[in-house]
């Protein structure tokens, strides 16, 4: 993968092919947006494509709702498993190696890895791909990273439209690998099917095991580096806090696998935890639950960033100068500036403004 961001889907020799073909593609798309031309490249395997979809989706481009509508018929496609967990347990080396074990099944991979930005400059390394560069001439991966750009909760605010883009691009399962995490950052869960938290020996003690947070939404718990001392006891205090939880019939016990993904031991049982955890959630319906859930919520995401942004042109203008100004006069209450904005926001949206605002 280049320094550019380039993906890495490539052919031999370093020439980009259409995967089904093996043809030379077309000429570049970088600076495109015919988006059904973008969408119909990308569904051929073509990794500029992809990439040119990607970049106009983390950029919040003026074409992102056509390419919504074009990727939509693609929707849930795609298993996605997500991968989280605290800054140095191994994440980006296990996710090296479970594209491995999906690629000897003949799986087409996407990866999506988040890097943190830094709060003071907004820049990012975008360094997991670093260590996925087994993968760099594999036609059939596709490794991007992206920054947080400062969005809390361990994803981007883009993950979920760029896992759109890979699921439209025929990848049989996407990879999500979050920044490094503490106890709080849970988004993850919202967006994957299944949800591996992993751990490393040393990393905390039993009372950690049972605090509320990243712990509870593991479909899996993968105890990494488990050659090293205490992963027997990592293993024990998770199985543990697993025994302390409240399940009825038929519901998910998380499954806990031991791991050295640098030598690459233990990735076939997490691959094996990961199917039997797909096969409960289709069996129990659970699958389009969770699908149904993911798209709440990104319908919900999406309407609060445009209320978001309309606020955010407000402040351009007198509205909410004149409801602060009232507010710190103590003429009006919060609360009631708060509806009154709201309903000129909802009047403006249907084409019927509630008129001036109301003091009282």
């Amino acid at each position: 993968m280049s320094q550019t961001g380039e993906p890495s889907w490539w052919g031999t020799k370093g020439t980009m092919t259409d995967a089904v073909n093996n043809v030379p593609a077309a000429p570049p798309v970088r600076r495109s947006r015919d988006i059904p031309m973008l969408v119909e490249r990308a569904r051929a395997g073509d990794p500029r494509a992809v990439a040119r979809l990607i970049t106009l989706v983390e950029s919040g481009d003026e074409t992102l709702p056509q390419i919504a509508a074009a990727l939509a018929p693609y929707a849930g496609q795609a298993q996605v498993v997500g991968l989280t967990g605290s800054p140095g347990v191994g994440k980006s080396t296990t996710t090296n190696e479970l594209v491995r074990a999906l690629r000897s099944r003949g799986h087409r991979v996407g990866v999506l890895a988040i890097d943190p930005s830094s709060p003071f400059t907004g820049g990012a390394i975008l360094g997991d791909r670093v260590r996925m560069q087994d993968h760099a001439t594999d036609p059939g991966v596709y490794i991007r990273s992206m920054s947080s750009r400062g969005h809390l909760g361990g994803l981007s605010a883009a993950t979920p439209q760029a896992v759109r883009v890979l699921e439209g691009a025929g990848c049989d399962v996407v990879l999500v690998e979050t920044v490094g995490v503490g106890q709080a950052e849970v988004e993850v869960a919202s967006l994957a099917d299944t949800t591996l938290v992993l751990l490393a020996p040393g990393m905390g003690d039993a009372i950690q095991a049972v605090k509320a947070g990243i712990l509870e939404i593991a479909d899996v718990f993968v105890v990494n580096k488990a050659d090293r001392d205490g992963a027997d006891a990592t293993v024990r205090d998770i199985q543990g806090m697993i025994a302390l939880g409240e399940r009825g019939p038929g519901q998910w016990r998380p499954a806990v696998v031991r791991a050295v993904a640098v030598r690459g031991e233990g990735i076939d049982d997490v691959a094996a935890a990961i199917d039997k955890h797909r096969g409960w959630l289709v069996e129990r319906g659970e699958l389009r639950r969770r699908q149904e859930a993911r798209a709440a919520a990104e319908v919900e995401a999406i309407a609060l960033g445009a209320l978001r942004a309309r606020i955010g042109s407000l402040r351009d203008g007198t509205e909410l100068s004149t409801l602060a100004a009232w507010v710190a006069a103590g003429s009006l209450d919060p609360y009631a500036a708060a509806d009154q904005l709201l309903a000129q926001i909802a009047g403006d949206s249907t084409g019927n403004p509630t008129g001036r605002y109301e003091r009282p």
